[in-house]
């Protein structure tokens, strides 16, 4: 579904902010990247959305080079949802979602009763009927990112790019995200590209039984690829955290969890 082979980036030529990375994102899979603060992340997430020009190597989306897709081809492609937006401007709820279609507009024309029938459909699906004429401008955290999971999902591309999603929500806007995705992967064969400081959600992704892969990026490089339980382990995190932490299981309310605790830093 998307490959990067060799791919090197840096705003300026003799700094990189990270070299050499190459990985294959499955079709239907969810790829999280994680890593501590600074160690590219986020600049690797704007790699693939077009943003950063790498100085080295390729992008490529169903064997098409990233470079060669025209702007309306990339938004079939590829849907993004960002980790924080401005709200700006009183736009009720169904417009910034019907937004997600801009691409299937032509030229200067309207979006019509369809599209906004498919907008409601994605409003829908996350759990948000009858906020429509709600002004976005006043909702809340978790309410808000809801409604731009609904924007990428209007969009109707193959792969959704996620920069922390959870990252300003409380526990349960949390926990619906992830039971977004989830269904995203499940029902909708959706690719998800999610970097994420929430380790434990790669967890809940694994035990959810949605195929699930972690990129665990250290200083600008990949130090492991593979399923969160052979990544996401006590001696990985001392080595890339510089953190102490301990794994475990639980079965609470008859469903069978693994997770991840850090409990000191190493000084």
């Amino acid at each position: 579904m998307l490959r990067l082979n060799n791919l090197s980036f840096g705003y300026t030529p003799k700094r990189l902010i990270f070299g050499n990375i190459s990985f294959v994102v499955q079709p239907g899979e969810v790829f999280c990247v994680i890593g501590p603060n600074g160690c590219g992340k986020t600049t690797l997430i704007d790699s693939i959305l077009g943003i950063n020009q790498p100085q080295q190597g390729t992008i490529e989306v169903g064997g098409t080079r990233l470079t060669q897709l025209k702007p309306r081809e990339f938004a079939q492609n590829i849907a993004y949802v960002p980790q924080s937006h401005t709200k700006t401007f009183p736009y009720t709820v169904l417009d910034i979602v019907v937004m997600g279609r801009t691409a299937a507009t032509r030229g200067f024309g309207a979006p019509d009763s369809n599209q906004r029938q498919r907008a409601r459909e994605s409003l829908d699906q996350v759990g948000l009927k009858g906020f429509e004429e709600r002004l976005y401008t006043e909702l809340s955290g978790g309410e808000l990112q809801l409604v731009l999971i609904a924007r990428a999902l209007t969009q109707d591309a193959r792969i959704m790019v996620l920069d922390e999603p959870t990252a300003h929500l409380d526990f349960r806007h949390e926990l619906m995200v992830m039971e977004i995705i989830t269904w995203l992967v499940k029902e909708r064969g959706l690719t998800i590209i999610m970097a994420t400081h929430f380790l434990n959600q790669a967890f809940y992704l694994e035990n959810a039984s949605v195929p699930t892969r972690v990129a665990l990026m250290n200083e600008g490089r990949i130090e492991a690829i593979g399923p969160p339980s052979t990544v996401i382990t006590s001696d990985n995190l001392k080595d890339v955290f510089k953190i102490i932490a301990t794994t475990g299981t639980t079965d609470e309310a008859g469903i069978h969890r693994k997770f991840i605790v850090p409990l000191k830093n190493i000084r």
